[in-house]
């Protein structure tokens, strides 16, 4: 990935330790990443051990998405209030009693109520943790948020293959495991996690909303990273689809797959170190340009081997979106409100959940994989150019805030 920005100097010279609050947080990201076999899980347990039809239980897959999206709102609101320690203890402990509550219901109600119950916990804790690390000094948070990233993608790895063989003792180990590990991270924070509010935000606070409202920077940042996870997030629904119609099984599927948890666990230490000195703007650009592409390219695929380029092109360019992502909002945001600009952030990850598999079969059932395949890389062209145009702006509220 090339940019035209600049190494800053500074970043070039031996680097000091990252601040222990790091290394707790990403102890926390990798435990409940690691421990959350449950969810990828949720479609077979709702079916076959609750028996439910699968639309009543894509329902409740939905309910746990719609509480997601409102866990990273309410996440960034309580960081700004109650504090982000206070905060990440409360959604851990939380998704712990949701998750047995889930485990343990026997009737329709109860478990879209659990359902939802989960999705407002479970995520509760990325956005106030992501606040944390937005309040350590601006050189510090690039890296930081790296570790963070890493560590998360490490443990969803550790799921993803611990899963598949726990679930053949029943699905009730699932949820106990998920459970337990929710409460080790709750007891991770509650141990070495300290309070790093700003002192004094809690006078100086403004709400939120009115302040978000009047950013039209902040506004379209949103909106164009909304685009951008709605763009990347369709691949996971699209790309099996793609690979099964040229006769390609669940196993070649879940080799192509694999890579992208592959790439990301090995390239992302060393993208951090490239990237932290170099233009925003222009990184996220640039890595919005290959994820379009690269999607571009998938939709147009016919072999094993191309569907894996594909998937190693747009990898990296989520992968340079993810070593940006939260030192850019972080750099947006009033040290009063991190928090909640943060969660208003990790919303657009969540809305592009929810409506990147509605555009992508949308695109792919009636106009077919070139349709689609256009429409990504036009997209990806898109986005690029509009990351761009707002690269002056993002350059001027950074060093003002700083």
């Amino acid at each position: 990935m090339t940019t035209t920005g600049t190494i800053d100097p500074a970043t070039t010279a031996a680097r000091p330790r990252l601040p222990e609050l790091v290394r707790a947080l990403a102890a926390t990201h990798f435990v409940g990443r690691a421990g959350g076999v449950v969810r990828a899980f949720l479609v077979l347990y709702l079916t076959q051990a609750q028996h439910l039809s699968p639309a009543t239980a894509g329902s409740v897959v939905a309910a746990v998405g719609l509480g997601d999206i409102g866990s990273q709102l309410l996440g960034g609101w309580l960081g700004d209030r109650i504090g982000r320690r206070n905060t990440m203890l409360a959604g851990f402990i939380g998704a712990a009693a949701a998750l047995t509550a889930l485990g343990s219901a026997d009737s329709l109600p109860g478990i879209w109520a659990a359902a939802v119950g989960v999705g407002l916990t479970i995520e509760l804790f990325r956005p106030a943790g992501s606040a944390a690390v937005a309040d350590l000094p601006a050189s510090q948070r690039i890296r930081a948020f790296g570790v963070l990233y890493w560590a998360a993608n490490l443990g969803f790895s550790v799921a993803t293959i611990a899963a598949g063989f726990l679930a053949k003792y029943g699905y009730g180990l699932l949820f106990w495991i998920n459970v337990l590990a929710s409460l080790a991270a709750a007891l991770i924070v509650w141990r070495r996690v300290p309070e790093t509010r700003p002192a004094g935000s809690v006078r100086t606070r403004r709400p939120l909303l009115p302040v978000v409202l009047r950013d039209r920077l902040m506004l379209a940042m949103l909106a164009l990273h909304t685009g951008y996870f709605t763009l990347f997030l369709q691949t996971f629904t699209t790309l099996p689809l793609l690979m099964a119609a040229g006769g390609l099984g669940p196993a070649a599927y879940g080799g192509v797959l694999a890579l992208n948890g592959i790439a990301v666990v090995a390239l992302q230490p060393p993208a951090v170190r490239w990237l932290a000195g170099r233009n925003g703007a222009a990184v996220s650009a640039a890595s919005m340009l290959l994820v379009g592409l690269g999607a571009g390219l998938g939709a147009v695929s016919t072999g094993t081997a191309a569907f894996a380029g594909s998937v190693l092109i747009w990898t990296l360019g989520q992968i340079g979106i993810a070593v940006r992502f939260g030192d850019t909002f972080a750099g947006l945001a009033p040290a009063e409100l991190r928090g909640g600009y943060l969660g208003l952030a990790s919303t657009t990850w969540s809305v592009g959940a929810v409506l990147g598999p509605l555009a992508g079969t949308a695109l792919l059932q009636p106009a077919g994989p070139v349709v689609l395949g256009a429409a990504c890389a036009v997209g990806g062209i898109a986005l690029f150019a509009a990351q761009r145009a707002l690269g002056p702006a993002l350059r001027r509220r950074t060093t003002a805030h700083a």
